[in-house]
Formats: C-alpha cells, structure tokens, sequence
C-alpha cells in the first residue's frame, strides 16, 4: 500500500451505522495517522447530560447543560492491550458505555445543540493542528475543515446498516430487536440532515462512498487510493 508522504487531513462524513469510525480506525492504525473520533465527543457528552438528569421526553435542558458543559472534559487513548482507542470522559474511562443504545437515542438531540457543537469544533481543530489526521463524523468536512485535503461521503442501505449495527450490540450482549435498530438508524438519519445546526450534507468536493457490498480491506484500498490521486 503506497502511503503519500505528506501529511494530510481527511475527513470521513456519512450515515450514522454505516462504518465511519471503522474504517477510520483502521485506516489511521495502517497508515500511521492520528485518529479523532468526533462522534464520541457528543455521545460524552450526551452520558453527561443523561447523568446529570438533563435530558426528558426527547427534550434537552439547554439551560443546564450550558451551565454545566465547561465540567465536560474529553480525552482519548489507545489501549495497546485491547488494540482499541478509548474515550474519557473527566479520566473516566466511558468508552463502552457511550456505545450503548440509549445513549445512541439520545445522542442527535444533543448534538444539534449550537453551543455544543462551537465547543466540539473548536476542540476538533486544536486536536489536528499539525496534519496527519483522520476524523470522522456528520459535518467534518462541511464545517470543521472545509478545506481538508480529502472528504468522503460514507453511505450504506438503511437495512444494511441496521443488521451490521444489530450484530454489533448483540456482540456486546445487549438484548435489542432489530426492528429498533432499524428505527433508531432511520431516526438519527433524519434528525441529522433536518437539524438547523450543521445538518449532515455530502461536501460539494467530497467522494461518495457507498459500502453496502465493500469489504473492509476493500474501502481501505478505496481511500489510499483517492489519497495517492491527491499527489
């Protein structure tokens, strides 16, 4: 695999379920490059706000949370044992409990919050100052680097994702139908694209792809390749 010299910025945008931060991952571990899971920001600090009682009946008490998101420290590691990277939230290690399911329900509501988003983004620049880096998320290339030097649009069938985002929780012992998955994935899908806040929307200059039938290794192959034609 042919890896450009220079050090760039990519940024992943796309569907939630549809294997971002996967491929994302992976990607950064074979080429070297500094991963940032921009999608965990806002799943911590949805923990937060569901830790702190501040979100009920599908409404958020921005008030509160305002008051309250300056508590919100986020750090990442990479656990070599588990080969994996961590989220944290305060130094407390929440990275399976992000992933869980009511979180994921609740997660879109605050992430269309303006003022949690401004503090996310300019967290997000500061992290990927000096290049080398892979982000993932809903409007990495739209708003937190416009000019990053490769965008991707990420898709997959709506039924495709939500059995790859089934097999995945029912890997972690979550008892969850797959119907509710299938709603949750179509319901994040439209609070995405119809918030008033950075809606998730494909770049004018970004590449689709859709990996409904793409092995992982394939995608891979995929984006070096869309890097090299960057040279």
């Amino acid at each position: 695999m042919d890896i450009p010299e220079k050090k760039l910025i990519i940024a992943i945008d796309g569907h939630s379920s549809c294997g971002k931060s996967t491929v994302a991952k992976d990607l950064a571990k074979k080429i070297k490059y500094t991963y940032i899971d921009s999608g965990a920001m806002y799943r911590v600090v949805t923990l937060f706000a569901m830790r702190n009682n501040l979100i009920s009946k599908d409404k958020v008490d921005e008030n509160k949370l305002a008051h309250l998101i300056n508590q919100v420290n986020i750090s990442f590691q990479y656990n070599t044992e588990k080969q994996r990277h961590e989220t944290y939230l305060n130094a407390e290690l929440v990275e399976d409990e992000i992933r869980k399911m009511d979180v994921s329900n609740n997660v879109s509501l605050i992430a269309k919050i303006k003022f949690v988003r401004e503090k996310m983004v300019a967290f997000q620049r500061e992290l990927s100052k000096e290049g080398g880096v892979i982000m993932d998320g809903r409007d990495i290339g739209t708003v937190v680097f416009p000019n990053a030097d490769l965008k991707i649009f990420m898709t997959a069938d709506v039924e495709i994702r939500a059995i790859r985002r089934y097999k995945e929780l029912k890997d972690k012992g979550e008892n969850i139908s797959l119907d509710e998955i299938r709603e949750n994935v179509s319901k994040r899908d439209f609070i995405d694209e119809n918030r008033d806040e950075s809606p998730l929307r494909k770049a004018s200059d970004a590449i689709v792809l859709n990996n409904s039938h793409l092995t992982p290794e394939e995608q891979l192959n995929w984006i070096v390749k869309r890097m090299n034609e960057l040279k």
